[in-house]
C-alpha cells in the first residue's frame, strides 16, 4: 500500500516535471515579452509625454497621462506573456484574485486607494499648475509634480514636501499665482503732528515710479489709505500689486525694497516715524527705577 502511493507520487512529479520542461520555452519567450513590453511601455510613454507637451500647456497633465499609459503597457504585456506560455488560466486566476484582492487591500489600504483616485481627479480637474505657488492646510511651496499618490511642492527654503492627493483634493487649496497677480501690503507710522495728504503723496509717487508694480489696472489699484490712530503714530497702510510668475521675489525681495524707499523718501522729507512708546510702571513691592539719561 505504501509503495503503491510512493509510485503514484513519484509519477505524478515526474509528469508535473516533463509538462514543466515542456513550458520552459514559452515561459522563457514569456519573460522575453514581459521584459520587451515594459522597455517599449517606456519607449512609448516617452513619445506621449512629448506629443502631450506640444499640444498641451500643462506639463502636470503631460507626465501624469504618460505614467498611465506606461503602466497600462506594462499590465498588457504581463497578461500576454500568460497567455502566450500557456498560462492563460492563471491568468484568468490573476484577474479574478486581483478583483478579491482588491476588495480586501481596500480595506487595508484605504488611503494609498484614497491617494490614487484622488490623483487621477486632479489630474483632470485641479486648482494649480506646474509653478504655482500654493498652500495646502500648513505646507506652502511652488508645485513640481503630480503623481498618483501625491503631489510634490518644494518650499521657498529648500524643503521637498510631499502632499497626499485626498489632501489636496479635500482641503482648501489657495493659489497665489492663479491669475498672475499678487498684492503687497505693508503698514508705516507717521507722527501724529506730520501731514497724512503730503506723506500719501510720497508714498503714491514712489509705487507710481516703479516699473514692477501693475499700473493703470482697474481691477488692480494700488493706493494708501489711514489705518489706525495708534498711541503714538497714524498707520498708514500701502496697497501695491504685483506680477507673480517668481511669488519668493514679488512677495518678499520686492515687498523689503518698497518699504526701504517709502522709509528713506520719508525721512528725507522730515516726517517723524515714530518707535513704540514703552510704559514704565511702580508696583507696591518697588520703590523706584533706576534711571540715567546721558545727553550727547
Amino acid at each position: 500500500m505504501n509503495q503503491n502511493a510512493a509510485d503514484k507520487f513519484i509519477e505524478s512529479a515526474t509528469a508535473y516535471y516533463q509538462e514543466f520542461i515542456g513550458l520552459l520555452p514559452k515561459i522563457g519567450i514569456g519573460i522575453l515579452i514581459v521584459i520587451l513590453g515594459s522597455l517599449i511601455a517606456k519607449f512609448i510613454s516617452q513619445i506621449y509625454l512629448k506629443r502631450i507637451k506640444r499640444k498641451t500647456t500643462d506639463p502636470l497633465m503631460a507626465r501624469f497621462l504618460a505614467q498611465a499609459i506606461k503602466i497600462s503597457f506594462i499590465l498588457l504585456s504581463f497578461m500576454l506573456a500568460l497567455e502566450i506560455a500557456g498560462l492563460s488560466n492563471i491568468a484568468a486566476g490573476v484577474l479574478t484574485a486581483a478583483g478579491g484582492a482588491a476588495i480586501i487591500l481596500g480595506f487595508a489600504f484605504q488611503d494609498i486607494g484614497k491617494n490614487f483616485l484622488a490623483g487621477i481627479i486632479l489630474a483632470f480637474n485641479r486648482p494649480f499648475h506646474i509653478n504655482d505657488t500654493i498652500m495646502v492646510g500648513d505646507f506652502f511651496g511652488k508645485v513640481k509634480a503630480l503623481n498618483f499618490r501625491y503631489t510634490h511642492i518644494k518650499s521657498s527654503d529648500g524643503r521637498d514636501i510631499f502632499i497626499p492627493n485626498s489632501d489636496v483634493l479635500t482641503k482648501a487649496v489657495e493659489n497665489y499665482t492663479a491669475d498672475g497677480f499678487f498684492r503687497n501690503e505693508f503698514i508705516v507710522g507717521i507722527g501724529y503732528e506730520d501731514n497724512i495728504e503730503q506723506a500719501k503723496k510720497i508714498i503714491m509717487d514712489i509705487i507710481n515710479s516703479q516699473p514692477e508694480i501693475i499700473q493703470n489696472d482697474l481691477d488692480h489699484q494700488n493706493f494708501v489709505t489711514e489705518t489706525e490712530l495708534a498711541v503714538n503714530a497714524v498707520n498708514l497702510k500701502v496697497f501695491f500689486w504685483v506680477d507673480t510668475l517668481d511669488y519668493r521675489v514679488s512677495s518678499r525681495i520686492f515687498r523689503g525694497l518698497i518699504i526701504r524707499k517709502v522709509k528713506e523718501a520719508l525721512d528725507e522729507k522730515g516726517f517723524n516715524l515714530p518707535a513704540n512708546i514703552t510704559e514704565l510702571k511702580l508696583y507696591k513691592n518697588t520703590k523706584d527705577i533706576p534711571l540715567r539719561l546721558k545727553k550727547d
